[in-house]
């Protein structure tokens, strides 16, 4: 299989300064704080929802039920003021229930068909238990969030933008659960294990949250405030080198590619596609951006690697076994996949 490329950025791309830099940083910051409110002891978690926001990515949490994956959602829409949907996904649920249907209206005296939109028109969706539905009801976001658009009766509708997808699903070992098809796991930016609290947390959450209410939130990015974040994310600098460690790294999943680990040519049925690799740039810019910095290092990489390849990576049988899980491999890829390449131009290298 042929290497990956990750473009790194035109040489004309004007980079942002010092200024801009700390501006956007403080946005940030009062955005995390304030969904710190709403979901108590999640630091890390919270600076990934952050990330996968700023790369305009859609977002899987999983988790088992009642550990604050909707409300963290909810939460968030509130934050930045965007139209919010939420979808309630049961096993009876049907696609037309999601992108819309055409209704036989009368008009003039005569009857024709006119497009209702679903839920799914709005800048964030919240596919509440997503894998409750199934697979059949679940490909109708497909196109939507690759495209941000539907397709209806050989009618297209866009979708607003920005548009966003935040779903929470449940593990797959729960009694009506349905697996996500690999298509649409593959749409999602970042995949992310929601896991429990320590008990100061809960003591916090106890003495804090009567009957689990969340705190009262206020509007704290304005929609131009989020649009000039996004250009920021766009225009943090990211090295040629860095480029080139991250198609190595995607490059490096694929069991039939000659430098893939052993533990990858073993227990891999399908690696990653560019895909990822285009999400390991979006995000590792977004992170850089978050930590206040105009560049991406190696280190950004690192941070986003296992939310970005870890629900990309299909496992043969015999992973399970040997007690090998796709979050195992990407560490183990993490080691083994050097930051510059010997093959690297000298000129890239630094």
């Amino acid at each position: 299989m042929s290497e990956i490329s990750v473009t790194a950025g035109a040489a004309g791309d004007e980079l942002l300064t010092p200024a801009q830099v700390d501006a956007a940083k403080t946005q940030l910051n009062r955005l995390k704080s304030e969904l710190g409110r709403a979901l108590l002891g999640q630091e890390q978690l919270l600076e990934l929802v952050v990330i996968a926001l700023l790369a305009r990515g859609h977002l899987l949490l999983e988790g088992l039920p009642g550990l604050g994956k909707t409300e963290l959602i909810k939460s968030l829409s509130k934050l930045l003021g965007l139209k919010f949907r939420r979808v309630q996904f049961t096993p009876d649920l049907l696609p037309g229930d999601i992108v819309g249907t055409p209704i036989l209206q009368e008009e003039n005296n005569q009857r024709k068909l006119v497009f209702h939109p679903g839920p799914v028109f709005a800048n964030l969706v919240l596919a509440d238990e997503i894998n409750r539905a199934s697979p059949k009801t679940q490909s109708a976001l497909l196109e939507a969030m690759q495209e941000r658009r539907v397709t209806v009766l050989g009618e297209t509708h866009l979708l607003p933008i920005p548009f966003f997808v935040l779903a929470t699903q449940n593990p797959i070992e729960l009694e009506g659960t349905y697996p996500l098809p690999e298509a649409q796991l593959d749409r999602f930016t970042f995949k992310i294990q929601v896991r429990g609290v320590s008990s100061e947390t809960l003591e916090q959450i106890i003495l804090t949250r009567r009957h689990g209410e969340a705190p009262e939130l206020q509007e704290v990015l304005s929609a131009i405030e989020l649009q000039r974040l996004f250009d920021d994310t766009d225009r943090v600098h990211l090295p040629a080198s860095v480029a080139n460690y991250i198609a190595r790294l995607v490059t490096a999943t694929q069991p039939s590619h000659a430098g893939a680990p052993s533990e990858v040519q073993r227990f891999v049925k399908f690696g990653a596609s560019p895909r990822a690799a285009i999400a390991l740039a979006s995000t590792s810019r977004a992170a850089a951006l978050l930590s206040g910095k105009p560049n991406v290092g190696f280190d950004e990489v690192r941070r986003v690697a296992p939310s970005v390849l870890g629900h990309r990576l299909i496992l043969d049988y015999a992973a399970r076994l040997e007690g090998w899980d796709t979050l195992r491999l990407v560490d183990r890829l993490l080691e083994v996949v050097p930051e510059i390449s010997r093959s690297l131009p000298q000129d890239l290298k630094g």
